[in-house]
Formats: structure tokens, sequence, C-alpha cells
């Protein structure tokens, strides 16, 4: 069966889970960098240049330098509202009358009719 101990199997299991959580941090921060709008590409390139040469303590120093909301999170803020408020000003009974239009012009039939207006009602 298991050969060593319990407690060296646990302290294995505990490097492994350590591990696996830096190497996910590592990558999430190389992900952030290529997704920001407000470096450029020079300081993208000295980033990623000490990520792959010191990448512990860069990790630790870009988690701390990078600026808790950036100018790309207000904007991808602002589009979800935007489109919340879209969605949120279309009403059943625009649904239904587009429906009946649709009906009425012929371009759905009395079946496709009644399955859209059930599936808006529902």
């Amino acid at each position: 069966m298991f050969n060593g101990n319990f407690l060296d199997f646990f302290f294995t299991m505990m490097i492994i889970f350590l591990w696996v959580i830096a190497i996910m941090i590592w990558v999430q921060v190389f992900m952030d960098l290529f997704r920001r709008d407000d470096l450029s590409g020079g300081k993208k390139v000295l980033w990623m240049i000490f990520l792959f040469f010191i990448p512990w303590i860069t990790v630790l120093a870009y988690m701390l330098m990078r600026p808790k909301v950036t100018a790309q999170d207000v904007q991808t803020l602002a589009r979800a509202e935007a489109a919340n408020t879209a969605v949120s000003q279309v009403s059943t009974a625009d649904e239904l009358a587009k429906l009946d239009a649709l009906k009425a012009a012929g371009t759905i039939n009395e079946q496709q009719y009644e399955d859209l207006k059930a599936k808006l009602l529902a």
C-alpha cells in the first residue's frame, strides 16, 4: 500500500497545492498585463521580463502597484450598466406587440406565434 508515513504524504500534497496556486497567480498576472490598456508596450515588456526572471517578487510587486480600478475597468462597468439598462427597458408588452406585427405581416404563422407567446409569458 503506502510505503511512507502520513505526514510525508500530507507535506507533499501541501507543497503541490501551494505550487499550483502560485502558478495560477503568476498566469493571472501575465494575462492581466495583456488585457490592460493603460500600460504602454514597453512597460508590458518590462513586467514580462521581470515575471520570467524574478517571478514571485514581481508578482507581489505587481499586485501592490496595480491600481484598484483602471480606466478600462470603469469602461467595462459602464458598458455593462448600459446593456442592463437597455435590456430592462424592453417589456413583455412590447415583445407581444412585435409578435402581433409579425403575425399580421405573415412572417410567422399561428403555431409559431403561439409558441413564442407562450415563451414570453412563461
